[in-house]
């Protein structure tokens, strides 16, 4: 008899979960509160960000998600681009940082230190003036997030037979059953993928398991003219400290202390800066990092100004006029952990806490997940 599950949540994770169970000839069928994800799946940069995950099995998982995703996008008829990353610098200090991670990785990783004419070449949009060079990695993609968000569930149901429930929240799960007010439905299997959302059906577990929430303020340019295509993402220096990877170079420290001493507000606002460009030539454009429980609903202008700011030190556009601004919210563990898999009763699992990185590992992790097999116990 086939086996049948429940996915509450159609973001990132919940469709990525979806497609595992499906994969693996379970009937499943997804609940989502809105008529569309809206939350943080579509509010990011549409990044596929392998360069940023350190070695072992969170890289593992990053390419493995990024081998999904092309895969579903062939299939689905998605746009994605293929197109590698660069991480700009400036001064003798970053390029210290990305040569000893260069160093450090590439045995295992597509990356390489380029001059300042090898940058150029790789992308015109990069700010000739001072540039000491770039960190080349291949391994990056772009998907367009808010497309493929609203998209994949069709293509599940086409290729799957899912069936999704959208305008349905979930009220309430107790095994095997979950609720929506007076309508319940039951399954083998109750997956729950509702990103932050997760805390009002169980706010115990939320407040127990080390989770905080991060606000990141977020904005679109128009698409360039004559269909321009900056190339590659584009990143500055900042990004060095933001990700884990690059913990692989020794000098980080120094960086950090660099950055926390010449850009104060930049450092207060967790401010990073990276540039992915959609199918359609617009750029987006990002972003800061606020942690709490509660946030201010408004985005501070000011905030903004320190990201463009910083962008105009590494890039060069033919059009920076602002298209959209919004902010995001999505969960963080504070203990360092990357995940968050638990299961308050049998038959229930809670998937969780892909801190801000669910573009990135979400596809990968998820057949960790179904599949009852951790990349941490195979390499």
């Amino acid at each position: 008899m086939q086996q049948s599950a429940i996915v509450i949540g159609a973001g990132i994770v919940g469709l990525a979960i979806t497609r595992s169970l499906a994969e693996r000839g379970y009937k499943v069928t997804v609940f989502e509160r809105n008529e569309m994800a809206v939350s943080a799946s579509i509010r990011n940069f549409g990044m596929v960000w392998p360069v940023g995950q350190p070695e072992g099995y969170l890289y593992d998982r990053a390419l493995r998600s990024k081998s999904i995703w092309k895969q579903l996008c062939t299939e689905a008829g998605l746009w994605f681009n293929d197109v590698g990353s660069l991480h700009a610098v400036y001064n003798d200090l970053e390029y210290t940082i990305i040569n000893e991670f260069a160093e450090a990785t590439k045995a295992g990783r597509p990356v390489e230190v380029l001059t300042p004419e090898q940058t150029l070449q790789k992308s015109e949009a990069v700010n000739p003036a001072g540039l000491k060079g770039a960190l080349w990695s291949a391994d990056e993609m772009i998907v367009e997030s808010r497309v493929a968000i609203a998209k994949i569930p069709a293509y599940l149901t086409e290729k799957y037979g899912v069936t999704f429930h959208f305008n349905t929240a979930i009220t309430q799960v107790e095994h095997p059953t979950v609720r929506a007010g007076k309508q319940s439905w039951s399954a083998d299997l109750v997956y729950v993928c509702s990103g932050a959302e997760f805390e009002t059906l169980y706010p115990e577990v939320f407040a127990t398991n080390n989770f905080t929430k991060c606000k990141l303020q977020m904005m679109r340019f128009v698409a360039q003219q004559n269909n321009w295509r900056i190339g590659p993402s584009l990143c500055g220096g900042l990004s060095l400290t933001h990700y884990k990877a690059f913990e692989a170079a020794e000098s980080l420290p120094l960086l950090k202390k660099y950055y926390a001493d010449t850009l104060p507000d930049h450092v207060k606002w967790g401010i990073h800066v990276m540039v992915s460009q959609n199918a359609e030539g617009e750029l987006t454009i990002g972003d800061s990092h606020e942690y709490g429980l509660v946030f201010d609903p408004f985005d501070k202008h000011a905030i903004n100004q320190l990201v463009v700011d910083y962008l105009k030190g590494f890039a060069m556009f033919k059009n920076w006029d602002v298209l959209q601004t919004w902010n995001g919210i999505y969960p963080k563990k504070t203990d360092g952990k990357t995940d968050f898999v638990y299961s308050p009763e049998q038959g229930v699992t809670i998937v969780n806490g892909m801190g801000g990185a669910g573009m990135t590992l979400s596809f990968g992790f998820a057949e960790e997940v179904v599949g009852g097999k951790s990349l941490r116990t195979m390499i």
